[in-house]
């Protein structure tokens, strides 16, 4: 795990890039990195988030900004700007099921090929799908969701890279850390090592890559 500023951490990362981003509605999202992949034009985007956001909070920052060319989400009604960008085919939008989308990204944590879950049998969900037959159930068959970069914020991080979440904040976050090639975190607070209880540690070092100093 290295040290670095937000410029140096956005900066590894390429145009037309697979970015997974933390947060539900703009909680818990790493607004820093976000301003700055804004300020650093990174643009043709695939954004793996559970939602939006809204104009100008959380992942929507980067809809202002025109810089996502792909969304996969679990909802986008809250942002008018997404819907006008999807309508005028300026941005290719996947709307998943928000239990699916959760195990997709926690497969492609694990190692997962995917997941089987009946949510979506029977509707356009299943179009172009894979149907297996478990018990006399029928299910989907969903790949698992990774990219290859985390944006991720969290409460404490210590000087090795182990994180906790605070309340709600936690949402995707945790599960997003461990489904990317690299992981690059903020923290509201830094903390010397054992600060954070080995049982309150919800993301391990292991999983971190970069953590952006503070001040």
């Amino acid at each position: 795990m290295r040290t670095l500023s937000t410029e140096e951490a956005v900066a590894m990362i390429p145009r037309g890039a697979s970015v997974m981003v933390g947060g539900f509605m703009g909680v818990g999202a790493p607004e820093r990195l976000l301003d700055e992949v804004v300020r650093q034009q990174k643009s043709e985007l695939s954004i793996i988030s559970n939602d939006a956001a809204t104009p100008g909070k959380g992942v929507g920052k980067l809809f202002d900004a025109a810089l996502v060319l792909r969304l996969t989400a679990t909802h986008i009604g809250l942002n008018p700007l997404v819907q006008q960008q999807m309508l005028a085919n300026k941005l290719a939008v996947d709307l998943v099921p928000q239990g699916t989308f959760a195990e997709r990204i926690r497969a492609g944590g694990c190692g997962l090929g995917g997941v089987l879950t009946p949510t979506g049998v029977g509707t356009l969900v299943a179009e172009g799908k894979r149907q297996i037959q478990v018990n006399e159930t029928t299910f989907l068959l969903e790949t698992a969701l990774r990219a290859q970069f985390a944006l991720v914020h969290a409460f404490l991080a210590d000087y090795l890279g182990n994180l906790a979440y605070a309340l709600t904040a936690r949402n995707f976050n945790p599960i997003m850390a461990m489904a990317a090639d690299t992981v690059i975190v903020t923290a509201e607070n830094i903390v010397p090592v054992g600060v954070i209880a080995p049982d309150h540690v919800v993301t391990p070092a292991p999983l971190v890559d970069y953590l952006i100093a503070n001040g």
